[in-house]
């Protein structure tokens, strides 16, 4: 656990560095990488192969002389078969050969064996030992592609299990708040045996019924691999409930001493009561967990996000970039509404909110600090920073909508989120330039001129990004999009890592590749911890969901004889809002997408207002209590001292402003996108 953070008076994290266990979560997320990159390279090697050798896929340097004949008088052996036939007695429908017959056979198998010895000529004259070569390469990819397409699922198990093991054992998975006693302490990890125990239950009565069910031998191989991660979870949680840390004093149980149960344990009793006790499904909590395995690729992904954004936090980067603007000398409510629109983008390409507040967080805060903001309006705009940027290109979380419904695209998504970040961006620069008054900027003399110099440590990292990028393109052909971004974005930071560890910013002992592996390592460090919390969060949030899907609660929601769609649009917006305050949003969005779209698109909501509106309220309920996750997020960069540590004088806005600020701005949003296009369409 983050304990050092507790009494940290910097807003960095301090996670125990696991040079094992980064350095083998990072080979992982290499091995995925490549194996997702796979099929473009495949591509690429046909592709090359046709430029070199002509008619590639024709060519075989294994090729055998064809045993036909090439030579051939055809007329000799229409007769030679002609007196060769004897009538059968005993066929009733036996009659003499054609002779036209036997010969057009005959000169169509002679031109087919022509085609065979000009094939096999031109293999002898272009099949080169380096066309065999590159032509086992090729093949032997393509059959490595081919046998292991189940890979990716083991993979992620692979993945999920070290990096959720290693947020068990420093006890980081996301909660209310941390234990502050050692009674607390064992409260969160007898919970925890008994959520992983719970699974391995649930995980033995489906592989019960899989017994009986031919075919689900795959099936059923992954149920043993997720029993054996849930039962490894158990002997985590009891280790860690015998043997208390020494540094946490004793203390007994209080009323809010439920808050430090992690929100997955939450989600996953109440997900048990209902399946075991209400539903009678014991199997239940199975089934919607192994839902990851179907999308594997796509958590695979988020933890390819979250290793962006912890390599991006070993990298001067952010630094820099504040560099830029400071010459300005922005009061902070300018500051901090020059940091919700400059970290939009950046929070886009670290796939989800959360992320970029792992990564960044800290320094979003202390730079706000220093510009004089309080605690309070640095809370919420730094939980604010990894939040608006959700509805822009290349967010992987529009890009899982858009795989998930086909009525959508992720360009029409791209092009309304654009609008809809820019008024909730400017919505908040308003109130936050009217509340706090002290907005106007005052720059010194020449500050235009020292940003621009700020900018010139800056093109050396512009300029190696887009050389990997161009790189890759030429060797793989694989262009830059939504798609390609969690493929690509990690070797970019790679490389942007091995290019920041200069002289400058490494110990005199250590040479560039040293640090460039120690910092590599530790960005994979931190990633475990934080891909363990969320993917843990995300499958829990699933089986969740799973009881919308096996109630008749969205049917009570949205009754067929339901006619108004403005009814139906406000019963959205308090719904999406809850489960955004409750739930993940990859989590919540598997969940809509199976239970709640397709009842509403039927009541009349265009299916893009519906998945613009949806996310608005999953942005709205990641910054609401009473879970708040962005809030959690915040609070484990910049340590739970600085938030128990918030200002609680002045007005009623003022000591709660970080909490009202988001629900401000992002309330009128919601509202504004969901019920002014119906004016349009539903009138």
């Amino acid at each position: 656990m983050n304990w050092r953070a507790l009494s940290a008076p910097s807003a960095r994290t301090l996670y125990p560095v696991h040079k094992m266990h980064g350095a083998i979560l990072l080979l992982l997320l290499f091995f995925t990488l490549i194996l997702g990159m796979g099929n473009s390279l495949h591509s690429r090697l046909l592709w090359v192969g046709e430029q070199v050798w002509p008619n590639y896929y024709l060519l075989n340097p294994d090729a055998t002389e064809p045993s036909c004949r090439l030579k051939m008088n055809v007329d000799a052996e229409v007769r030679k078969r002609v007196n060769a036939y004897k009538p059968d007695p005993d066929d009733l429908f036996d009659s003499p050969p054609n002779p036209e017959a036997i010969r057009t056979s005959l000169e169509r198998n002679f031109a087919l064996c022509e085609e065979k010895y000009a094939a096999y000529q031109k293999n002898v004259e272009q099949a080169t030992p380096a066309l065999g070569v590159f032509k086992t390469v090729e093949q032997g990819l393509a059959s490595f592609l081919l046998d292991n397409i189940e890979l990716t699922k083991y993979l992620f198990i692979a993945l999920f299990a070290m990096a959720a093991a290693v947020a068990a054992m420093d006890a980081d998975h996301i909660a209310l708040r941390l234990p502050r006693n050692r009674s607390e302490w064992r409260l969160s990890q007898a919970v925890q045996f008994i959520v992983n125990g719970t699974m391995v239950f649930s995980m033995h009565a489906y592989l019960g019924r899989l017994a009986s069910s031919p075919g689900a031998e795959s099936t059923a191989m992954l149920q043993y691999a997720w029993t054996g991660v849930f039962g490894l979870f158990m002997v985590i949680n009891a280790m860690r409930f015998l043997y208390v840390p020494k540094h946490i004093r004793p203390g007994t149980l209080a009323l809010s001493s439920g808050l430090v149960v992690p929100l997955y344990c939450v989600m996953g009793l109440i997900a048990m009561s209902y399946f075991f006790f209400a539903d009678g499904y014991a199997s239940g909590l199975a089934i919607y967990f192994g839902m990851m395995s179907n999308l594997s690729s796509m958590f695979i992904n988020i933890g390819l996000y979250v290793l962006v954004g912890m390599i991006l936090k070993q990298t001067r980067l952010p630094e820099l970039l504040l560099n830029v603007i400071k010459p300005y000398n922005l009061p902070a409510p300018m500051l901090a509404s020059v940091i919700i629109f400059a970290t939009a983008f950046p929070t886009a390409f670290t796939g989800a909110s959360g992320i970029f507040i792992l990564a960044v967080g800290g320094v979003v805060y202390d730079e706000l600090r220093r510009a004089g903001a309080g605690r309070q309006l640095a809370l919420a705009t730094t939980a604010m920073s990894g939040s608006l940027g959700v509805v822009l290109n290349p967010c992987l979380l529009i890009v899982v909508v858009a795989a998930l419904n086909k009525e959508v695209t992720t360009t029409e998504m791209y092009d309304w989120g654009l609008w809809v970040f820019l008024f909730s961006a400017t919505l908040f620069s308003l109130i936050v330039c009217k509340t706090e008054g002290n907005w106007r900027p005052r720059p010194a003399l020449g500050a235009f001129k020292a940003s621009l110099e700020q900018l010139k440590p800056l093109l050396p990292y512009v300029a190696l990004a887009v050389a990997v990028i161009f790189g890759i393109y030429v060797v793989l052909g694989l262009s830059f999009n939504e798609y390609s971004a969690p493929l690509i974005l990690p070797l970019v930071m790679l490389a942007l890592v091995f290019l920041d560890a200069d002289s400058n910013s490494r110990e005199d002992s250590d040479t560039r590749f040293k640090a460039f592996w120690e910092r590599s390592c530790a960005a994979a460090s931190d990633s475990a911890v934080h891909i363990g919390a969320l993917l843990a969060l995300i499958g829990f949030s699933i089986c969740l969901g799973g009881i919308l899907e096996r109630s008749d609660i969205v049917q009570v929601l949205f009754p067929e004889h339901l006619a108004s769609p403005w009814i139906a649009m406000l019963v959205i917006v308090v719904m999406l809002t809850v489960i955004g305050m409750v739930m993940d949003p990859f989590g919540a969005v598997i969940l809509v997408s199976a239970t709640i779209a397709q009842p509403v698109i039927q009541l009349g909501i265009d299916p893009l207002h519906f998945w613009i509106v949806c996310l608005v309220a999953f942005e709205l309920g990641y910054l609401s209590p009473p879970v708040a996750l962005n809030h959690l997020l915040t609070r484990q960069v910049v340590g739970e001292s600085e938030v128990l540590a918030a200002e609680r004088m002045g007005s009623f806005w003022h000591r709660y402003e970080r909490l009202l600020l988001p629900v401000a701005v992002m309330g009128p949003t919601l509202l504004l996108v969901a019920f002014v296009p119906m004016i349009f369409y539903a009138i």
